[in-house]
């Protein structure tokens, strides 16, 4: 396709129309090569009436593109979906500038983008937001790939500074930054009148407001009396029609060419073999020429073109890059009121958010936590390290501890133990590992092996490929793979296992259901399909008779791979070389046994969906090889949600389409004494529609055969209790609704939405609520937020957050979830830290510092009103542990909110003393006006400062800890 654009775009027509998003990017690619100005319109498919804020980025690119196209006349690239619609006016398509030592009007300024389609917000975290915070202004245009930070002095722009939305941290200065409009270039009386339309409409959105509906509103009409279709689509636009009006929309098709689209496999060898032809070969820089071997004139472009024409090609060293999925820093409601938290000495209290407190006529910042029998402990803001979010096993809801009672140091003492005794099995396991020489393996072959998976890994698979050979070939093996299903870890298991059976070995493969069996055999059948391999499984189907077969086959040698259950660990090997875990937290203690004992002196992959922390990894480092993969496919579809009130014609609405386009649907109902009467229900909606019921009172046997009549299509839809079974692969399933969706947490409702979407389909998360008027206002944000898939807001953090927790966990073994429950997992896994730290030989923090001034000193809420992100700063001051980290925030922090006030500025002072104080040994730090007393273990310090004020007492003690 690319081959028969080519000539065409060289006559530089006005547009070009493709069949689908893929090909327009194609076509978008080959005018690059031919540096055409273009704007290429994303594949649109909101209908009217559709809430535009589960449509945000296609909105925001297509008004970028239309703003190109109108102000710059650019040649226009589209998929056929978006070009029949009626799109806006070129009326609608203005810019202005903000540049440096330019004067504003502040408030005009405000008012005009919001009029735009701007969304004020507290912090930006996408595309389409503005915030305002004394004199910050932080603003995300929609035609550029950063946000901006204006620094204002008065009413002058004092200077304009790009920054990156998820550390919030600046990046570079700039003259001045172009504002397009996020929805359209309204002034009041427009606005306003398309905002009373809004409220007069019918349409059915969780807000009805410009952000949702604004854009249903505009003037519209086609955007050009003729167009040039890549192919005939005559059968697209005549379908489109009778359902839509469309006059005057003339086409004609693009003639053929004799050029063809054609990319070799070894671009090396291709250009020395055709040395007499015309190679025009493209590359973003000089680096992918030597990356390849490759000695030969090359055109600077970062485009990605592959043509064969009769003695000229064009062929491009780019790849089209992967969509990173990026790791958000910031962890934004990681405490919020109500929250049930484990305080390191006191145990389980529940938080009741910040409180100003005045002693002595000071103020300072203290977190409220509650107790049982109403007790409250007041932690000085310092200490809030000291805290961690409650997260157990199970979502258990925990009971407060009593304050001053010694039942939770005894319950610590008691995992303390436990751990202890976990910790040094896994170092007393690796050591003897240590000592085995690993087996030698064969190298060769892999480079081939992995040109035959039929796509371009990701750089975190190519990385983990290489990280686990250099293993292989220095010890013996044993390296925790995690990811999310669907990025590419049986990939890795299988470049394993070919290197395993390449040197003679044999391979087990062991999953803990029948299912995840089935489906590792099918995919590793596929694969090694070229391969002289004998490959079998065993299973609860696998026939008494198959089973002595394999068993002999295994003793004899004659089978290189088997995949199986927990059955693998009972079985004779001849010469087994590698084993594969999948999911290990779900075997049992004894299977764990069973699996050490076959493990000592073979090489071991342990695969998991699910991340760890990134603190336990490194406590676990000298022990066990990591790897992650955090880059999602290149064909992954994004989850689309939304967040509507409840009604039967919506949900007929839903779940017909899923299954009309061959799909499945997941319907999750958190209440299992109703769930055969919802089951009825809907089966009254729907009668024809297969239901299968799933909830925690059926055996974990009947669970499993229902997921496989599920994975065969038996059934149309799964009603269950909670978020369904994490590691299975189930590409069908594309929708999910979640009923009461408000009384979920946003970490939870996060990773329900990471089940759907998992093969090549456009993904649809339906968040259900009762009454949208009922539900607290922190509720309807965080359903918004959802909606809008932003990442931050979503809770992504947070889901990585609980599920890197819960991951630790699991490393450890399910048998310890009734302790982990008495401290909940964040207690847990850094007693274990701590315990793994202290058998290695490290040194593990004793106590922390008290510190005791009667000084003003808080982070002021005049300088960062919003009580989350105070928390949050708070929180990594707390967790500081030298001077550079503090210095690190306290630049982030004027960077981000502007000039900072003396309450504040003491806050850091005081932070910067019990970091020091810390590293000192120094046990408490008081004052009793200029007097103040520093404690040592042995030993005890009288100091007077020159004057009562806060900063000459701060300023006193910090130059005596420093000397």
């Amino acid at each position: 396709m690319q081959a028969k654009t080519l000539n065409f775009l060289k006559t530089k027509p006005q547009n070009l129309i493709t069949s689908n998003y893929t090909q327009a990017i194609q076509v978008a690619e080959v005018a690059k090569f031919l540096e055409l100005d273009y704007s290429l319109l994303p594949d649109f498919r909101a209908n009217i009436g559709d809430d535009l804020r589960s449509y945000k980025n296609e909105l925001f690119e297509l008004n970028k593109a239309l703003f190109e196209f109108y102000t710059k006349n650019t040649t226009l690239i589209s998929p056929i979906n978006t070009i029949l619609r009626k799109l806006p006016n070129k009326k609608y398509y203005q810019s202005f500038s903000l540049e440096f030592a330019q004067t504003i009007d502040l408030q005009k300024l405000k008012e005009k983008l919001i009029f735009w389609g701007y969304e004020v917000v507290t912090i930006i975290q996408e595309k389409g937001e503005v915030s305002f915070r004394g004199d910050i202004i932080d603003i995300y245009p929609i035609n550029y790939d950063t946000p901006f930070r204006i620094s204002l002095f008065d009413t002058e722009i004092e200077n304009i500074r790009s920054f990156d939305e998820y550390t919030q941290k600046s990046i570079e200065e700039v003259e001045s930054i172009e504002i397009i409009p996020a929805i359209a270039a309204l002034d009041e009386d427009e606005y306003n009148e398309i905002q009373k339309k809004i409220d007069e409409s019918k349409f059915d959105t969780f807000y009805k407001d410009f952000y949702s509906l604004g854009y249903w509103f505009l003037d519209k009409s086609l955007i050009s009396d003729n167009f040039n279709l890549v192919y005939d689509m005559t059968k697209e636009i005549e379908e489109f029609k009778s359902f839509n009006q469309l006059e005057n929309f003339k086409y004609s098709i693009i003639p053929e060419t004799d050029c063809e689209d054609f990319k070799p496999a070894n671009i090396k060898e291709f250009i020395e073999l055709n040395k007499d032809k015309k190679i025009t070969l493209l590359a973003k820089n000089e680096v992918l020429l030597k990356e390849k071997g490759i000695d030969y004139p090359f055109k600077e472009s970062d485009a990605v073109v592959n043509i064969k024409c009769k003695d000229e090609f064009i062929i491009s060293l780019n790849e089209f890059k992967s969509k990173k999925r990026k790791n958000p820093i910031i962890l934004l409601d990681d405490l919020k009121k109500g929250d049930f938290v484990v305080h390191s000495q006191h145990g389980i209290g529940k938080f009741n958010g910040l409180k100003q407190i005045e002693v002595l006529g000071k103020t300072g910042e203290f977190a409220e936590i509650l107790y049982a029998n109403d007790d409250k402990l007041l932690l000085p803001i310092e200490n809030l390290d000291l805290i961690d979010r409650y997260i157990a096993p199970g979502g258990v809801i925990p009971t407060l501890d009593k304050m001053g009672k010694s039942t939770f140091a005894k319950n610590k003492e008691k995992i303390k133990e436990k751990i202890f005794a976990i910790a040094a099995d896994i170092i007393k396991l690796a050591a003897k590992r240590e000592t085995i020489p690993p087996k030698p393996m064969k190298f060769d072959g892999i480079e081939e092996f992995i040109s035959r998976a039929g796509f371009s890994y990701t750089p975190d698979q190519q990385k983990a490929i290489n990280d686990m050979i250099e293993e292989m070939k220095s010890r013996v093996m044993d390296r925790l793979l995690s990811g999310d299903v669907g990025f590419g870890k049986t990939e890795i298991a299988m470049v394993a296992s070919f290197i395993a059976v390449n040197s003679g070995y044999q391979v087990a493969i062991v999953a803990p259901t029948t299912i995840l069996v089935s489906q590792h055999y099918d995919t590793f059948v596929k694969r090694f399909a070229d391969y002289d391999i004998k490959i079998a499984k065993v299973d609860r189907f696998t026939t008494t008779k198959q089973k002595k077969e394999i068993e002999a086959g295994l003793k004899e040698g004659e089978i290189d791979i088997i995949i199986a259950t927990h059955s693998a660990f009972n079985l004779e090997y001849k010469n087994l070389g590698l084993v594969v875990i999948d999911e290990e937290h779900k075997f049992g203690v004894k299977q764990k046994e069973k699996l050490k004992n076959m493990v000592e002196n073979v090489h071991l992959l342990s695969m998991s969906a699910t991340p760890i922390p990134r603190s336990l990894n490194l406590a676990l480092s000298k022990i066990k090889g990591f790897s992650a993969l955090n880059t999602p496919p290149k064909t992954k579809q994004e989850t689309r949600t939304f967040v509507k009130e409840y009604s039967d014609e919506l949900l007929k609405e839903v779940i017909l389409r899923e299954v009309r386009r061959g799909g499945q649907v997941f319907y999750i109902y958190n209440n299992i004494a109703s769930i055969e009467m919802k089951k009825e229900k809907l089966q009254k909606l729907i009668p024809n529609l297969r239901i299968l019921t799933l909830h925690a009172k059926l055996t974990p046997n009947q669970i499993e055969k229902a997921m496989a009549d599920f994975i065969d299509k038996k059934y149309d839809l799964i009603i269950a209790t909670t978020i369904i079974e994490s590691g299975i692969h189930i590409p069908n399933v594309n929708t999910v609704i979640v009923e009461n969706a408000d009384r979920f947490g946003i970490a939870d409702l996060h990773q329900i939405r990471g089940r759907v979407a998992r093969g090549e389909n456009e993904g649809y998360a339906y968040f259900i609520v009762e009454d949208k008027d009922k539900i607290s206002d922190d509720a309807k944000k965080r359903l918004i937020a959802l909606e809008e898939n932003s990442f931050l807001g979503s809770g992504a953090v947070l889901a990585m957050h609980d599920l890197e927790i819960r991951g630790g966990g699991n490393i450890i073994g399910t048998a310890q979830s009734g302790q982990i429950k008495n401290v909940g997992y964040s207690m847990y896994i850094k007693m274990l830290e701590d315990t793994l730290k202290e058998l290695s030989g490290e040194k593990v923090e004793e106590k922390e510092t008290e510190i005791k001034l009667n000084i003003n000193a808080y982070i002021s809420p005049e300088i960062i009103e919003d009580d989350r992100v105070r928390i949050e700063i708070y929180r990594r001051l707390a967790k500081s542990k030298t001077l550079d980290d503090v210095y690190e925030i306290q630049k982030e922090v004027i960077d981000r909110f502007g000039k900072i006030d003396k309450v504040t500025k003491n806050f850091f002072e005081k932070i910067k003393i019990k970091v020091i104080a810390s590293q000192k040994g120094v046990i408490s730090i008081s004052n009793y006006g200029e007097n103040i007393t520093i404690l040592y273990e042995n030993d005890k310090k009288f100091i007077k400062a020159k004057a009562k004020d806060d900063e000459i007492i701060l300023e006193t003690i910090l130059e005596h800890l420093k000397d």
